[in-house]
């Protein structure tokens, strides 16, 4: 077999069963290609020892013929998931050196599964951004190209890494994480599939943390049925996390039957913006008419506190990152600002941390000690619970009222260019999570389905957003959209 590394989950599954190749030569294609794109600068930490190990293990594993469905599949892990004596640094300066001793919940159920790690991907500093521009490692790139344009776009993020890899072929599928939809925005920017659980279905334990009420892994992959088929690996019941849910994980690829007659599916009102691209409400009305065709019922909802979500999540999030960050001092690991003669431990911090993190990171540090200061916590971090609590509640009123999922778009544009928004006001990057931050407020699950491109070549994205703990139901309905919009567009090779 040729471009084995161009198989989807499911395809390089299928073919290491019957024989028609090895986890080895699977491997060894991913590392090629891998090595053949630096110009993506999608991997950021490369672990091709580790990765041929694993795949000589996962062939004799395959051999006796009691393998899991992700043995011997080459995959890409996020920076953010700590891999043990590995660097994971979370695209930080001040993580500089950090080789954990242990290995995150997801990521070492993914390596009992079988799952091959190529290496560590980019992705925007403590997750912290929606386009792979504040990472220590310098800017992922999409491999997409506007039209004849060779200037070079942003993959999304804060999953961008992740996202450049998968569509190129770097690797079969990749971890993500979304905070505020960091899987399912650079799915959408790059034309594969991301989806988001519900909040609890995977564990954070040895996810370095940005949000904690608001953080969830999830796969970002070529499809979805392959979505299906890594969401199973990476779920279940975790005792180190006190978030994770003690629930069964289903066999989700088996609920994928394409058959959704008789489902309901909420068009919310809330979500036509003005100023809202005619290609993106185009590609809703056709996603909308596709999944009618299908033998869905469509209905007009509301979710009427959904103007309010941006704010409040730029409360929530700022604040239990400043609370969460507090532990990057200098004193236990990572960088340690140089100091001078005379200075004390303040001086220490405050060199350490004014080096280590970030433009974006100390401006979200700042804003979240802000609405956690004692003039203004019921001002701004109370107010915005509570603003939260009425998101969730819209959505169970609507999920109650006999809605099976929701259809919405997944960007409000397709991917800008790298720079495009350097000057921009802070907000306008933030104006980026619009459709995707009300589902981590409410723990919802969310996935991203490319439906479509634009004008210009561009992949779009549709947006699935479904109950809690339903994610094979909520997959199921995203496989028959997925067959319907028959997406099968890849980026033109030039890197």
């Amino acid at each position: 077999m040729s471009d084995l590394n161009t198989l989807t989950l499911a395809q390089a599954r299928d073919a290491l069963r019957k024989g028609e190749t090895t986890s080895v030569a699977l491997t060894e294609a991913c590392l090629a290609a891998i090595e053949g794109a630096g110009a993506l600068n999608a991997f950021v930490h490369k672990t091709p020892e580790i990765a041929l190990e694993r795949a000589k293990a996962a062939d004799v594993r395959l051999q006796s013929g009691d393998a899991p469905k992700m043995c011997g599949l080459p995959i890409g892990i996020k920076d953010l998931f700590c891999t043990k004596g590995v660097p994971s640094q979370a695209a930080s300066r001040i993580l500089e050196g950090f080789k954990p001793e242990y290995e995150s919940t997801v990521s070492q159920q993914l390596a009992d599964a079988g799952a091959v790690m190529l290496g560590k991907l980019n992705m925007d500093e403590f997750a912290m951004g929606s386009s792979n521009e504040t990472s220590c490692y310098g800017n992922a790139v999409n491999p997409w190209r506007r039209g004849n344009d060779d200037a070079a776009l942003t993959p999304g993020g804060s999953s961008g890494g992740s996202a450049a890899a998968v569509a190129a072929d770097l690797c079969l599928a990749a971890t993500g994480t979304d905070t505020g939809g960091s899987i399912r925005q650079p799915a959408a920017f790059v034309g594969i599939t991301g989806i988001k659980p519900t909040y609890g279905r995977c564990s954070r334990w040895g996810i370095v943390a940005f949000a904690s009420s608001l953080d969830q892994a999830g796969p970002m992959t070529k499809d979805v049925r392959d979505a299906a088929i890594m969401l199973e690996a990476m779920c279940g019941h975790d005792p180190k996390d006190s978030t994770s849910a003690d629930l069964a994980v289903p066999d989700f690829e088996a609920m994928l039957t394409g058959d959704i007659r008789g489902k309901v599916i909420g068009i919310p009102r809330e979500y036509r913006m003005d100023g809202m691209p005619e290609e993106i409400e185009a590609l809703w009305q056709q996603g909308t008419e596709m999944l009618r065709a299908a033998g869905a019922e469509i209905r007009d909802i509301s979710l009427p506190h959904t103007k309010y979500a941006l704010p409040t999540y730029y409360v929530i999030a700022p604040a239990e990152a400043s609370s969460n960050l507090a532990r990057y001092d200098g004193v236990r690991y990572g960088h340690r600002a140089k100091l001078a003669q005379g200075d004390g431990i303040t001086e220490m911090y405050e060199k350490t941390r004014a080096e280590g993190f970030g433009h974006e990171v100390q401006r979200r540090v700042m804003v979240g000690t802000y609405v956690l200061s004692a003039g203004f916590y019921d001002a701004y971090y109370n107010r915005a619970r509570k603003v939260r609590s009425l998101i969730k509640k819209d959505f169970e009123d609507v999920f109650a009222a006999g809605v099976d999922a929701i259809l919405t778009p997944a960007t409000p544009s397709a991917a800008f260019g790298l720079g495009e928004m350097a000057d921009a006001d802070p907000v306008q990057m933030y104006l980026n999570d619009v459709f995707t931050v009300t589902v981590n407020l409410a723990g919802l699950p969310g996935v991203s389905v490319p439906a479509g491109l634009d004008k210009q070549g561009l992949p779009l994205g549709l947006q699935l957003i479904g109950r809690p703990w339903e994610e094979g139901d909520l997959l199921n309905t995203a496989y028959a959209l997925e067959q319907a919009a028959g997406f099968v567009a890849k980026p033109g090779k030039w890197w």
